[in-house]
C-alpha cells in the first residue's frame, strides 16, 4: 500500500495568517525605540511590540530607551539608516527625534505614547499604539510632515501640530500638576495663570506686516489645521478675550462650535512670525511647556520630516 503524504496544515495556516507588508516602501529592516517610562506605554511594551513585528516579514530591532542614555541611542538608531524609526514616547520625545532625522533621514513612525498623542492620531487615526504600528506596517507610505520652528536665540523647538504662545499656556503646568495628582501646585499655578490672563499680551508681526497686540497666538500645522488644505503656511490664529466673559464665551465656542466663529479670533496663513512681550513668554510646543525670551520668531518648515503613515494620515485631531 502507498504511503500518502499529509501537508503540515498548521504549517500552511501559518502562511496564510501573516499579516502582509505595505507595498508602498520597503520595509524588511525597522527600529523601534520605547521609552516604558513615556505617560502610556509601560514595562511590557518593548516586549508586546517584539511579539508584533514576529507576524511581519522584516527584520526588527526594538531598542528600550535608559535614562541617560537617550541622545545616544536615539543617535545610533537614526545612523543604522533602518527603513523605518518607530517612536513609542512622549510628545515631545517624539518630535526631538523627527526633528533629529529631519527631511533626509529615514521614516518615522511616532505611536501613541504619550498624553496628548496629537502627532500620532493626525498620522493614524488612534491612541492606540498596537493599532498604530500594524496600520503603519500594512498601510504605510512615505508622507511628507510639514511644521514650524520656535526660537529665541537660547532655545529652538520645532513643533508639528501647534505651538501657543501667550499667557494661556500658563495653563498647560497646572494641568500637567492635576494629571499627577500635586493639587496644591495646580492650584499656585491656576492662580499665576489667572493673574496674567489678562494683562501679558502679546505684539506679533506675520510674514513682516504691521505689528499687531494679541492676549495669545496660536500657530497650527497644515496637517492638524481644519482649514489649511496645503502645506503653504502655518495656520495663524490670534485670540484677544479683554475679560473673564469673553474667555468663557471663546471657550464655549471651541466646544459646541469651530473657535474661529468667536469674534474674539483672527486667522491666517504665515510662514514667518515675529513676537514680542515685556516679560517672558510663556509657551506650550507640541505638548510641552517651556518659557522663551522676551523676543522669540517662529518659521514655517514646508518639509519637517518623513513620516510612515497611510495617504492621505489620518488627520483624527484636526483643530
Amino acid at each position: 500500500m502507498t504511503d500518502i503524504e499529509i501537508p503540515d496544515s498548521s504549517a500552511t495556516v501559518d502562511k496564510i495568517a501573516k499579516p502582509t507588508l505595505s507595498s508602498h516602501v520597503p520595509l524588511g529592516k525597522v527600529i523601534m525605540l520605547v521609552n516604558s517610562l513615556s505617560g502610556s506605554v509601560g514595562n511590557q511594551a518593548a516586549a508586546e511590540a517584539e511579539a508584533i513585528f514576529a507576524d511581519y516579514d522584516c527584520e526588527a530591532d526594538v531598542v528600550s530607551l535608559e535614562p541617560g542614555q537617550f541622545d545616544e541611542q536615539i543617535r545610533a538608531a537614526i545612523h543604522a539608516c533602518p527603513d523605518a524609526l518607530f517612536v513609542l514616547a512622549g510628545d515631545g520625545t517624539a518630535g526631538t527625534i523627527a526633528s533629529q532625522a529631519g527631511p533626509n533621514g529615514p521614516l518615522i513612525a511616532p505611536l501613541p505614547g504619550g498624553t496628548m498623542n496629537m502627532l500620532p492620531k493626525a498620522l493614524y487615526g488612534t491612541a492606540d499604539w498596537k493599532a498604530a504600528l500594524r496600520l503603519a506596517l500594512e498601510e504605510g507610505a512615505e508622507q511628507d510632515v510639514a511644521g514650524g520652528e520656535v526660537s529665541d536665540g537660547a532655545v529652538k523647538q520645532a513643533f508639528y501640530c501647534a505651538a501657543i504662545l501667550g499667557a494661556p499656556a500658563l495653563w498647560a503646568p497646572a494641568r500637567e500638576a492635576i494629571r499627577t495628582g500635586k493639587f496644591s501646585l495646580a492650584w499656585n499655578h491656576a492662580r499665576k495663570a489667572m493673574k496674567r490672563a489678562f494683562s501679558g499680551r502679546l505684539r506679533f508681526s506675520l510674514d513682516g506686516a504691521a505689528t499687531r497686540r494679541t492676549g495669545a497666538l496660536v500657530l497650527i500645522s497644515p496637517m492638524i489645521s481644519k482649514v489649511m488644505d496645503e502645506n503653504t503656511g502655518l495656520e495663524a490664529a490670534a485670540m484677544d478675550p479683554t475679560d473673564a466673559a469673553q474667555a468663557f464665551r471663546l471657550a464655549a465656542h471651541a466646544v459646541m462650535n469651530d473657535w474661529r466663529n468667536d469674534p474674539s479670533v483672527t486667522t491666517q496663513s504665515t510662514r514667518r512670525v515675529e513676537v514680542r512681550a515685556r516679560s517672558k513668554i510663556p509657551a506650550v510646543i507640541d505638548g510641552e511647556p517651556l518659557m522663551l525670551k522676551q523676543t522669540a520668531n517662529v518659521r514655517f518648515i514646508k518639509k519637517a520630516f518623513r513620516a510612515l503613515a497611510p495617504n492621505p494620515p489620518a488627520a483624527a485631531d484636526t483643530v
